[in-house]
């Protein structure tokens, strides 16, 4: 009567994948990717304004990845929708739960730089264990420390060579182009950039006075009629960038392009943009922006859809995040 126990079972690792509302379009793209359906989350809100999430088909014992920006007007909502949907997975008994989170909201928020400021970025990552999230997905986070702020699994990419890969397809000539780093803070990725395309570094020297605010004091390196492209992690205002590229051209800078990871473009960020002296502005589509690649923009587009699908797969497979494309973490 016990002979079938000494028989192996045999378990299959099912893999279910969600979207959640902030960008149903990369979602979409992951999910092409890899050929999974995005289907069976239900979410809502109630009239008072709280979310509802309920999954429609069972996840019990699946691997479940749910992709989520947060970022934008509503981004509390976003946090919210994004534990409710991870309590409700880790109480449907799903294996595992994995946020992708493409961008990190309240990543800048991550030390006190003043007396009696909270360390936000820090909240967010106890948050999101405390909702049953066993590991993150997540792309360019504005400084790398955040990842230590987790007691999960961080698998932390970088967009920094699909930029160069990006540049290397413009008829630039490499010998009169640098890369200009926003701030001494992003040198080092700059210094990764100017490496990769083959030319020169420069660093703008800038004061903070307050949130959203910034002076550039001077730039440090040589720019004069040269092709310049400014790299950051994220486009808030603008405001910066614009004191940035309006430093360059009163230098003498030559043609100007800029690319950051994330276009979070609030208030007249985008305007600001399209009246800039620069020649584009690339971003990923880690967050969905409506001007993008249309005709007489500005603004440009590149996709991260295939290196979160890639990373999805290699969690999914238990590979380790360096065999993965363009996943390399070290910023």
């Amino acid at each position: 009567m016990y002979e079938n126990l000494c028989n192996p079972i045999k378990v299959e690792k099912n893999i279910r994948l969600y979207s959640g509302t902030s960008n149903p379009a990369l979602a979409t793209k992951i999910g092409d990717i890899l050929h999974l359906p995005l289907s069976g989350l239900k979410i809502e809100k109630f009239a008072n304004g709280e979310i509802y999430a309920r999954f429609e088909e069972t996840v019990r014992g699946c691997e479940v990845f749910f992709i989520q920006s947060l970022a934008g007007q509503n981004v509390n909502d976003l946090i919210m929708e994004t534990l409710i949907v991870a309590d409700a997975a880790s109480r449907a008994s799903c294996a595992s739960f994995t946020a992708v989170i493409p961008h990190y909201g309240y990543a800048r928020q991550d030390r006190k730089a003043a007396s009696r400021e909270p360390i936000t970025a820090r909240l967010l990552a106890n948050l999101l264990e405390a909702a049953g999230v066993d590991r993150a997905i997540t792309i360019d986070l504005h400084s790398n420390q955040i990842q230590g702020f987790f007691d999960i699994p961080v698998t932390h990419l970088t967009a920094l060579y699909q930029f160069g890969d990006y540049f290397k397809q413009k008829p630039f000539d490499w010998g009169n182009t640098v890369v200009v780093s926003p701030d001494m803070g992003r040198a080092k990725v700059a210094k990764k950039l100017s490496d990769y395309l083959g030319c020169e570094v420069a660093i703008a020297h800038k004061s903070r006075p307050k949130h959203n605010a910034a002076e550039v004091m001077g730039i440090i390196g040589n720019i004069v009629g040269k092709t310049c492209i400014i790299n950051d992690d994220m486009i808030d205002t603008g405001g910066t960038l614009i004191g940035s590229i309006n430093k360059l051209k009163e230098m003498g800078a030559g043609d100007i392009y800029i690319s950051a990871t994330h276009g979070v473009f609030s208030g007249n960020a985008i305007e600001r943009l399209q009246n800039a002296p620069i020649v584009e502005c690339v971003v990923t589509d880690c967050i969905p922006c409506k001007v993008a690649n249309e005709l007489g923009s500005k603004i440009k587009s590149i996709s991260v859809a295939k290196m979160l699908a890639d990373a999805i797969y290699a969690v999914y497979v238990n590979h380790s995040v360096s065999d993965i494309a363009g996943g390399n973490s070290e910023m």
